[in-house]
């Protein structure tokens, strides 16, 4: 079946569900199944579950009390029963017209005109033959029924070759079906299927299919990183002085986890490919001295490094502390971002491309076609999950394949990181500076905001300082930014001698970096801000941190905010506010960041309550998003797919290309980030 024969309106509405070939369509698996392959007696019938009844319609009648529906009394030899329908057409009245036989599948329940169906799916004429498989029920979009979905499916299954990929010597040990049948069966099964197995999706077809996926994923991002090591980049081997002076005169020493992921780095610089490593570690690990000792590695080596990060306020922050780290062994680090002024940025730039300029950090300026460096040797990347492919692909190609050192504070699971990341080499600093404090988390409903308020003030007295954080509202960046404005003036207001500060993403960079630069001062005691704070900011003294309407945000940015505080050696507190009735989802999440402080374990339930597709990092990474698969409870079949995609790269390298064709069409440009 061809695709792009079809009507435009219909090709546009396959689109919009992923469909663009046959092979989609083939793939585009049924949400859950009606059972219609059994006819029950309307007596014998279960009730709470979906079932097939059929008789003749004895009345029906619209009924106004209380609201305007439909009802209709259908009987068989063995009873009768009512079906109500609530919204209806005149169509639908008239498929239950007096006198007509009509089939009925829905849920049998006791209602107050005894047993009934509302509105279950009617079908005119009785006496036909049953179906002989499960009716499959597929995601659609609107102007495309069940029927046409299904009738492009089934001419797709006739039409599409589907040789396997996989032969019987790595299927059999795994128990897996061929792939052809699998999908025939997910399509059209057999009543004696148990449904479970289905809706469950543990079922052998269903486990192929999730283990053929993980296996592209796995052999895809297998051979990107073959052919990243087939690259040469500069080797750095470090003589050590500079990073020794600057480990010297650092006011603290190293943490064990620290030294064990420079040594992990300082190996990869020494090779002739290209390093490819991600830096986690959580909030207030000490990442970004890491990333300096990496620098000096390559700045000794005559090469120059660049560091990027998403947020002016970010990039400024890191400008500043590798200045005050840097400069004063003899480091030329020069500032680039698109903010600033003309003259400022023409030098920017000419110092990154004659090269004086070693250390140039900055934000996506950098990107830009202008800047060009003369010897780009390492390329660090902070919050990597924030830039997209072709951003960080931009990055490459401004060196000859320089390393790649990309830091993030937001903790991947393990599961995760093996799938998602398998063709980076991961380090972890899963120890925390000492002097510390930890962070003590309460959540307080809205209501009680006037011993909110009272608490800031106390803590103002005690010399400290406080941030409050303004919620991200998706829908609209002007309602957050009044949120903001709004919660300044309350604040000015109700702390009465108290200087109240504003932050927030529409003010001009020199006014956002002239009130974070107050705030560290301590001219500002409480800095009412939007998220711009949510990652860099690092300011010993602020001790309390509000969190406004916390149930509209995510774990990870309720982590990442509450890392704000607690940097110093003052007692710390996190408030989440929130605002009632909770959802569901909100309340689980509240829960996690409210029982949790370690960044993995809150990023390991984050990934149970979300799934993989909405976690920070993995939208962006490049990688194809999972559609069957389910990494916490597919870990076996993940497992497997690892070991078999490295079976076949080294012993029928044959099988990938087939088996990525199928699955990953295109997949070229992951080889090139």
């Amino acid at each position: 079946m061809q695709i792009n024969q079809l009507p435009p309106a219909q090709q546009q509405r396959l689109l919009k569900l992923g469909i663009s070939s046959a092979f989609d369509l083939i793939l585009h698996l049924p949400l859950r199944y009606e059972d219609e392959t059994h006819l029950y007696t309307i007596a014998d019938a279960p009730f709470g579950s979906p079932v097939l009844v059929e008789g003749e319609v004895l009345s029906c009648e619209v009924n106004y009390k209380l609201r305007k529906q439909l009802n209709a009394r259908v009987k068989d030899a063995s009873g009768s029963l009512v079906v109500r329908l609530m919204n209806f057409y005149p169509s639908q009245a008239q498929q239950l017209a007096v006198g007509k036989r009509v089939r009925l599948y829905g849920d049998i329940k006791h209602g107050y005109f005894g047993t009934e169906m509302v509105h279950p799916k009617i079908r005119v004429g009785g006496e036909v033959s049953l179906q002989e498989a499960l009716s499959p029920i597929y995601p659609t979009t609107a102007g495309m029924s069940q029927a046409q979905i299904a009738t492009f499916i089934a001419k797709a299954l006739r039409s599409t070759p589907l040789p396997d990929t996989l032969p019987e010597s790595i299927l059999a040990p795994l128990n897996l079906p061929d792939f052809a049948s699998s999908v025939q069966l997910l399509h059209a099964p057999t009543p004696d299927i148990p449904t479970v197995l289905l809706t469950a999706r543990t079922h052998p077809a269903w486990q192929r299919l999730k283990f053929d996926e993980l296996l592209a994923q796995q052999l895809s991002l297998r051979l990107a990183r073959a052919v990243r090591r087939e690259k040469t980049a500069p080797k750095i081997k470090p003589v050590g002085h500079l990073a020794a002076q600057l480990i010297a005169s650092l006011p603290f020493g190293l943490t064990g986890a620290q030294k064990r992921v420079l040594l992990e780095i300082t190996r990869d610089l020494a090779q002739k490919h290209p390093m490819q490593r991600l830096l986690q570690g959580d909030v207030g690990a000490g990442k970004t001295i890491i990333a300096a000792v990496a620098a000096c590695h390559a700045i000794e080596s005559g090469l120059q490094v660049s560091m990027l990060a998403p947020t002016e306020i970010l990039a400024e922050q890191h400008y500043q502390k590798l200045v005050s780290w840097l400069a004063p062994l003899g480091v030329n680090v020069v500032w680039l971002t698109g903010s600033l002024k003309a003259k400022a940025k023409r030098e920017a730039i000419a110092a990154a491309a004659d090269g004086s300029a070693q250390l140039l950090v900055g934000t996506h300026a950098i990107f830009q076609s202008s800047v060009e460096l003369k010897n780009l040797g390492l390329a660090i990347v902070d919050e990597q999950h924030r830039f997209g492919v072709a951003q960080r692909l931009a990055l490459r190609e401004k060196g000859q394949s320089p390393h790649q050192l990309m830091m993030s504070a937001t903790p991947i699971p393990r599961t995760l990181a093996m799938s998602f990341y398998a063709d980076l080499d991961v380090s972890v600093i899963d120890e925390l500076p000492p002097g510390r404090t930890p962070i003590v988390t309460k959540l307080i409903s809205d209501a009680r905001r006037d011993e909110v308020i009272e608490r800031i003030a106390a803590k103002v007295l005690e010399g400290r300082q406080v941030y409050w954080v303004c919620p991200l509202i998706e829908e609209s960046d002007t309602l957050q930014l009044q949120t903001a404005v709004d919660t300044h003036a309350q604040l000015a207001e109700e702390l009465e001698g108290i200087a109240v500060g504003l932050l927030h993403g529409r003010m001009k960079p020199e006014e956002k970096a002239a009130t974070m630069a107050a705030f560290q001062r301590n001219e500002i005691q409480v800095l009412v801000a939007t998220t711009v704070i949510e990652v860099g900011v690092d300011v010993p003294n602020a001790s309390l941190m509000v969190i406004e309407h916390a149930e509209r945000m995510g774990l990870s940015q309720l982590h990442q905010l509450r890392g704000r505080v607690g940097r110093g050696a003052h007692a710390s507190l996190c408030i989440l506010l929130y605002t009632t009735p909770l959802g569901d989802t909100a309340k689980a999440r509240l829960k996690v960041i409210y029982e949790n402080t370690d960044g993995f374990e809150i990023a390991r339930q984050d990934l149970h309550i979300r799934g993989p597709g909405d976690l920070a990092g993995v939208k962006q990474s490049g990688v194809p998003m999972l559609r069957f698969a389910d990494l916490e409870n597919d870990a076996d079949l993940l497992d497997a797919a690892r070991e078999v995609a490295e079976q076949i790269l080294q012993t029928q390298p044959q099988l990938a290309q087939p088996h990525l064709d199928r699955w990953l069409p295109g997949r070229e440009s992951l080889l090139k980030v």
